[in-house]
């Protein structure tokens, strides 16, 4: 396995690929699709015919047979493109790393080639309107019935349920020994009777849209679960930690692509018998941006390496720094080359203001820095737990 400081000409190829790919299409695509509220779905169904959508999955059921350090690159080169599918966090990331580590060999071989070549996509659903970042309450509940399986509850903030064809719950089952509920995770396909889902008016700029979701007693086979009914945090925190390097990578394409917009801005627009790029006013800050977000994508790749190697204890620590360290260069990247740019940076001509409001997902989502913050003095620094 190759180191992340250094990396293969493999993935050099994969880089420039995605990247070639990408700028076929461009901003001015990507936000006309998700202004008019229409899917990506050329992109999308080019890149899974090319292999980029399935780069993490088994080769026996159509993958790259690479890694989340794979994907990552092709979710970053996407949006350095302005192209940032954020359901490449959530179909292949997430859910198809669940059930490729601990799906049945019938789940395996139902959904893996269909989430590796982008002609299936599957959302995912743990957050809920009275447990947000505390996953201890969530109340989505799934009792035996017979031989079946009842789900109920409810769920807010999924993406992409529309396209999807099916979602991965995360719901909650009663251990028979302690009488405690612990997490269990269910495949629910979309037209499935008794889920039902309505779209959440946002702000965002994205061609994904929001959903809330109901789930009143749907019944579901046997089958429906996903690996043991007993292995709990274990099978949740295997999409998690990928979820967390992959909004790394999703912050960092923005992060990029508004640099390179206000560079070479910087770099043409002249005031004053010079390029507004020779002030160190301007060009101080955007050479600080350059260096955290390159600082950020170091510790997305380590988080990725350890991930990868199956190192899941550590990847959970690197994984949350990377989050949090791509969410904030994001976030000041996004910032400064709106001020590089002025007026023109509000414009939608340029498409960074868009950005601004796409940045704060790396913040709050899928866990707020605040989260991450107390996971690292917990757990990295050994301070006393704060809550």
């Amino acid at each position: 396995m190759s180191s992340p400081l250094v990396e293969s000409t493999e993935r050099q190829a994969l880089r420039r690929a995605v990247g070639d790919l990408a700028r076929r299409y461009g901003p001015a695509y990507f936000q006309a699709k998700a202004r008019a509220g229409e899917a990506t779905d050329e992109l999308w169904v080019e890149a899974g015919k090319l292999g980029y959508l399935g780069v993490n999955l088994p080769t026996e059921y159509g993958g790259g047979g690479a890694g989340i350090a794979e994907l990552s690159i092709v979710l970053e080169e996407l949006g350095t493109a302005g192209c940032p599918l954020l359901m490449l966090i959530v179909s292949p990331a997430i859910c198809g790393t669940v059930i490729a580590r601990f799906g049945t060999a019938e789940q395996k071989r139902q959904w893996l080639p269909g989430l590796a070549d982008g002609t299936r996509r599957m959302a995912f659903g743990i957050t809920e309107p009275e447990a947000g970042s505390n996953s201890h309450r969530i109340t989505t509940i799934a009792r035996r019935d017979g031989g079946d399986w009842l789900l109920s509850g409810r769920k807010v903030f999924i993406s992409g349920v529309d396209r999807a064809d099916a979602v991965l719950f995360v719901g909650r089952t009663e251990d028979a020994t302690t009488g405690k509920l612990k997490p269990a995770l269910f495949i629910v396909p979309r037209d499935t009777p008794g889920f039902e889902y309505r779209p959440i008016p946002m702000e965002l700029v994205t061609a994904e849209r929001q959903f809330q979701v109901f789930l009143d007693d749907v019944r579901l086979p046997a089958d429906a679960l996903v690996g043991d009914e007993n292995a709990g945090l274990l099978q949740l925190f295997a999409g998690l930690n990928p979820e967390r390097i992959m909004t790394a990578a999703f912050s960092l394409g923005i992060a990029r692509q508004a640099l390179n917009t206000a560079v070479e801005y910087a770099r043409t627009r002249t005031v004053w018998d010079t390029p507004i790029g020779a002030h160190q006013g301007l060009a101080h800050p955007l050479a600080q941006c350059a260096i955290e977000v390159e600082l950020a994508r170091l510790m997305m790749q380590k988080a990725a390496h350890l991930y990868d190697a199956g190192d899941d204890l550590a990847a959970g620590e690197a994984a949350n720094m990377a989050k949090y360290a791509a969410g904030e260069a994001a976030c000041r990247s996004v910032d400064q080359a709106v001020q590089t740019l002025g007026g023109n940076g509000l414009t939608q001509e340029y498409g960074l203001a868009a950005l601004l409001t796409a940045t704060r997902v790396g913040r709050v989502a899928p866990v707020s820095r605040e989260m991450i913050l107390n996971y690292v003095a917990q757990h990295t620094l050994g301070l006393p737990r704060s809550y």
